[in-house]
Formats: C-alpha cells, sequence, structure tokens
C-alpha cells in the first residue's frame, strides 16, 4: 500500500469537462455540481490537480468501466501502441480474443478501431484537467505568487506529457489550452514548440523535490524536456541538458539520480521511492471498493493463463525475436548486435508442459530473466515457469510469459488487486526512469557531443547489469520457492561492458547501433519500442525483419507488414473526425495513408 505521502490517484467527484464551455438551456446548475467559485481557492485547485495527476493511469471516464472492453486501450503502459506494435512482445492470448490488437501490431489497422479512440479519449481527458486547473488557479486569490509557480509548473509538466503522448502517436493534433473557447479545432499545427514551452516552463519553475514523492519536480521536467528535443532531432539542445540532469538530478524525495544496484527494484512496489524513478505513474491496490481501477487496471490482461495463480488473460508475450537479443559472446560478453537471431535462445516452442526441458546453456544477459518467463527458471517467486500450462496458445503467442509488470508471491495480500475478474498490481509504471536517461544522454552525445561520453553512459547501464547481486538465481528447494534463492545463477550470465575506446575507434554509427540496441535490451517490455523506431527512422527496416522471422514461428503476425509514411503515425480515430464535423465538413484532417 502506498504511504501517506503519496499522491493517492483517485477519481475525484467533480467533472472534468471544462467549466467555461457549456451553455445549457437550464439555468440552474444540477444539485451537487460544483462551481469555479467554489473552487476557486488554494484548496480546489489542489484538488484540481490531484484529478489532473489521477487521469495518468488513463482509466479516468469511458475507460474506467472494468467490463466494459476499453479499460486497456488507455493503459499509460503503451503495451499496445509501443510494446506489440515494435516487436518486443506478441500480443498473446489467442486470435479470437482482443482482436482489434492484430491489425494494430501487424500494421493494417484503419481509423475505426477502438483501440486508437479508447487512447485519445484518455489523453484529452487529462488535457482538460491540466487545462481546468490553469483557469481555476487564475481566479484563486489566497495563492502567494510561489505557490502559483509550482502549481503552473506541475500542471503544465503534465499537460505537456499528454500532449507529448499524442504527438507520438498520431503526429498532427488539436492544441487546446487554458485560453481556447473554440473547442472544434483543426489539427493543421506542429504542436513540438508547445509541449517544449511547458516542459521549460515547469524546468525552471518547479522545485527539486516535494514532500509527496508523487509529485514531479524540476529535474523530471528537465528529462522530458530533453527528450521531447530528441523526439525533435535537436541533439545540441538536448545533450546540453541531459549531461546536467545525469550530473545533477534528484529525486522528487531528494535521492541523487543513481541506478538501483538490482535491476528488478524497478518493479517491486516496495522499492518505489528509489534512485533510478525520474517520472512515475502512482499505482495502489485494494483502495478501489469496485475494482483495481487505480491497480495498473490498464494492463490487467497481461499475466500468465492456464493453471497460473493469476487467473487470466494471457496477453502480452514477450517475442522470441527480442529474447533472442539477450544472447552474449561467449568471450565479450557483448550483445550480437545485427545477427541475434543466428544465435538463437533454446525455447520449449511445442515442447508439452509435461515432457523434459533443459533451458538454454550458453551465455545470456541477466536481465533477460527479469524480463521474460522463460521454462525452468524461477518466477520471480512462483515457482519455476512452467511454459505452455500457463499459456493460452503457444503456437498463436510463442513460449514466453511477461515478468516486469508480475508481483511477488510473497507480497501477494498488499500488491494484488483481485477486485475483477483479471488482477490489477500496485507496481508504478515509469514513464521515464533514469536508465533511460542515461541512454537517451548516450544518443545526443553520440549525435552531437562525444561518443566517449556516450559509452560512459552506456557502460553505466551495463554495468549494472553485469553486477551478480541483481541477477536471478535458483531456489535454494526448487519444489518450496518461498524458502528463498541460492548462490547459484538460474542462468549461465555473462555480460560485460564495452572496451576502453570502442565507440571512438568504430565511430557514430557503430556507437548509435549499440545504443538502440541497449535500450532494447533495458527498456524491452516498457512501452517504447516503436516510437523510438519511427523517431530513428529505421522502423521499416527493422518491424520488416521482425515480421519475417518472428512470422515463420508465431501465428499472430504472419504477414504483417510496416510501410513507412503511412505507419509513422496511427490513424486519427474516425469517431474524433466525425465529432468534429462543421458545416458540413470536418475540421479534423486524416493521416496521410489512411483516407
Amino acid at each position: 500500500m502506498k504511504r501517506s505521502t503519496y499522491i493517492l490517484l483517485t477519481v475525484l467527484f467533480f467533472t472534468a469537462q471544462p467549466f467555461f464551455s457549456c451553455k445549457k438551456a437550464l439555468q440552474q446548475p444540477p444539485l451537487g455540481s460544483l462551481t469555479e467559485e467554489i473552487i476557486a481557492n488554494k484548496n480546489g485547485v489542489n484538488n484540481l490537480l490531484i484529478g489532473a495527476y489521477a487521469a495518468l493511469d488513463g482509466m479516468q471516464g469511458d475507460n474506467a468501466a472494468l467490463g466494459g472492453g476499453d479499460a486497456w486501450t488507455g493503459s499509460p503502459s503503451n503495451w499496445v501502441f509501443g510494446a506489440i506494435a515494435g516487436g518486443d512482445a506478441s500480443k498473446g492470448s489467442d486470435g479470437g480474443d482482443q482482436p482489434a490488437i492484430d491489425p494494430i501490431a501487424k500494421f493494417y489497422s484503419d481509423a475505426t478501431n477502438a483501440y486508437f479512440n479508447g487512447k485519445w479519449k484518455a489523453l484529452y481527458e487529462g488535457v482538460t484537467r491540466t487545462n481546468n486547473v490553469l483557469i481555476v488557479m487564475a481566479k484563486a486569490t489566497d495563492l502567494t505568487e510561489a505557490e502559483r509557480k509550482e502549481i503552473a509548473g506541475q500542471a503544465r509538466f503534465l499537460r505537456a506529457h499528454y500532449y507529448f503522448e499524442l504527438k507520438k502517436m498520431w503526429n498532427m493534433v488539436p492544441w487546446i489550452d487554458e485560453s481556447t473557447t473554440v473547442f472544434n479545432q483543426p489539427n493543421n499545427t506542429d504542436i513540438w514548440g508547445k509541449i517544449t514551452d511547458d516542459f521549460k516552463y515547469a524546468y525552471e519553475n518547479l522545485p527539486e523535490s516535494h514532500k509527496e514523492i508523487g509529485r514531479v519536480n524540476k529535474w523530471a521536467a528537465g528529462a522530458y524536456l530533453a527528450k521531447s528535443y530528441l523526439f525533435q532531432r535537436k541533439f545540441p539542445e538536448a545533450r546540453t541538458i541531459f549531461d546536467v540532469v545525469i550530473a545533477q538530478g534528484n529525486t522528487t524525495s531528494g535521492m541523487k539520480y543513481q541506478l538501483n544496484e538490482e535491476f528488478s527494484d524497478n518493479y517491486k512496489p516496495s522499492k518505489e521511492d528509489n534512485s533510478e524513478v525520474v517520472f512515475a505513474i502512482q499505482m495502489a491496490a485494494n483502495v478501489d471498493p469496485d475494482g483495481p481501477s487505480h491497480g495498473n487496471n490498464g494492463d490487467m490482461l497481461n499475466f500468465p493463463y492456464g493453471d497460473s495463480p493469476f487467473g487470466c488473460c494471457g496477453f502480452f508475450q514477450p517475442s522470441i525475436d527480442l529474447v533472442n537479443r539477450f544472447r552474449t559472446n561467449e568471450l565479450t560478453g557483448l550483445p550480437y548486435l545485427t545477427d541475434f537471431n543466428e544465435h538463437p535462445v533454446k525455447n520449449d516452442m511445442g515442447v508439452n508442459g509435461g515432457a523434459p526441458f533443459v533451458p538454454d546453456q550458453g551465455p545470456l544477459d541477466p536481465r533477460l530473466d527479469w524480463t521474460a518467463g522463460r521454462r525452468g527458471i524461477p518466477y520471480l517467486d512462483w515457482g519455476l515457469y512452467p511454459g505452455e500450462p500457463w499459456i493460452r496458445d503457444q503456437k498463436y503467442g510463442g513460449p514466453y510469459g511477461p515478468k516486469k509488470n508480475i508481483y511477488w508471491q510473497a507480497t501477494r495480500a498488499t500488491d494484488e488487486d483481485k477486485g475483477t475478474w483479471a488482477p490489477g498490481s500496485a507496481i508504478n509504471y515509469l514513464v521515464i526512469r533514469f536508465a533511460d536517461v542515461l541512454l537517451m544522454g548516450a544518443e545526443a552525445e553520440a549525435q552531437a557531443g562525444s561518443l566517449s561520453k556516450a559509452q560512459e553512459y552506456v557502460n553505466i547501464v551495463r554495468a549494472r547489469a553485469a553486477n551478480p547481486k541483481g541477477w536471478v538465481y535458483k531456489y535454494k528447494d526448487d519444489a518450496k520457492p518461498l524458502d528463498g534463492f541460492s548462490t547459484v545463477p538460474a542462468a549461465n550470465y555473462k555480460v560485460n561492458e564495452y572496451p576502453s575506446g570502442d565507440f571512438s575507434s568504430k565511430g557514430k554509427d557503430y556507437a548509435l547501433t549499440a545504443i538502440y540496441f541497449e535500450r532494447k535490451l533495458e527498456l524491452a517490455m516498457e512501452g517504447h519500442r516503436f516510437f523510438d523506431l519511427v523517431r530513428w527512422g529505421i522502423a521499416e527496416q527493422e518491424l520488416n525483419a521482425y515480421f519475417n522471422y518472428q512470422g515463420k514461428i508465431t501465428a499472430d503476425v504472419r504477414n504483417g507488414k510496416y510501410t513507412k509514411g503511412r505507419n509513422d503515425y496511427y490513424p486519427i480515430p474516425q469517431r474524433q473526425i466525425d465529432l468534429s464535423q462543421l458545416n458540413g465538413a470536418p475540421v479534423l484532417k486524416q493521416n496521410s495513408g489512411y483516407n
């Protein structure tokens, strides 16, 4: 359970729609409603700000319906739009369950796909709430100037986050802010400048720490500002800020940014206030009597199926292509950057759960076994991952299970939320963590600075992976995993840093290839991959190679095809285009290739 100093992401009882936008025929406000006059004070503004934070989980409005079929479309983890579409994972389950994901995974979806509309609504709900904070704050008279700047900094950070998500999903989207009076706005301008203006304001006006650790601080704003520059390919600007954030930044609770000694601590609720957290969406189990609406509900489908202890639902299975990337060279301890699928990791595809199976004995990066459930390897403290008995359709989705989003058996009482038919959990979603910052900083250095510095940042990440303290170990007694772990590694782990001078001697292209690969390993299954591939300009090459390889093994991505220019962005939801009609024509214009 969260400590009392956290912001509890509750759904507030006032409306999230703009107070100024509705001109009703009835002049008397509905009984029980809240007006601007009532909440235009410090307490009211702060409650509105909490509501703006609450929208981060994507579960507000229509998406809050647990049985409504779209609770997961607004998931902030982007497990569909970023991870599955990026080749990190198969959809999982079987071909008849959530079939709307299949065309997204294979890039033939059209604008009527309900997943797009669900995500759009969730993000604009967040935009609306942040704008309401700024509107009402302007009318409050009991705030000091310092308080106004801090509240505005938080609100503008959150608004920039929501728009950043909209931008990377759809590119051209309408900009609506606190000064907008006509809300049917066109999507005909590039909003990057407005996004960076909001992050700049937050960077310049937010404090370095806060007593409520769920709130954002100066350094989170700096990291996100630099990330927005990186997406715009403004590498010198990104590099300047990343270097400052890496050297000087600290968490909201005041800890200097550094990597956790153990990789797995990033995914444990008991360790969530740690030195690697830059910007996290707070989750809490068992706080809503109607279900896990605050317990990572957007990822509720993504647990092992069959006779697993989770009950549902078998989605989000790590791809074979992903797992093969964790193979390392026996001599160097480095990854195979270009021919990883020629060195595949042994798997139990087609092996019945009752048949014997010996896991891969070759050298592997230990982050693999915190990322994917593999047959014969400890699945946290739930026992050895059994393979086929926990998989809904192995031929469709492959042999692996998700792991980063899974709570431990030992902390099940506090971290599991079984308020409905599929599990929720208290595991926060990390929008940005320090390893991500280091790798983005490495990318900016390789593009506009020092290859030596870029390698230094990458090696910090690899050094953590190489630390035996953070590896997965065999159980003391395989029959009783709760008895604890032995001192014997669960696999043949071998991972080394890049040797001194490697990036500088081999050049920029090699350095970028290594950095891109490291992001794949470190951030696998965290929703970044598709958006990375698009901004690097290599999505067509990478994803079509993925379809060619993975499609020969699993049925889920067979015949997938990525087309540059069309699939770089998703289609504007047709529902939103229809709603934008004015004088017989839509105000919103569809993205290229989807008309």
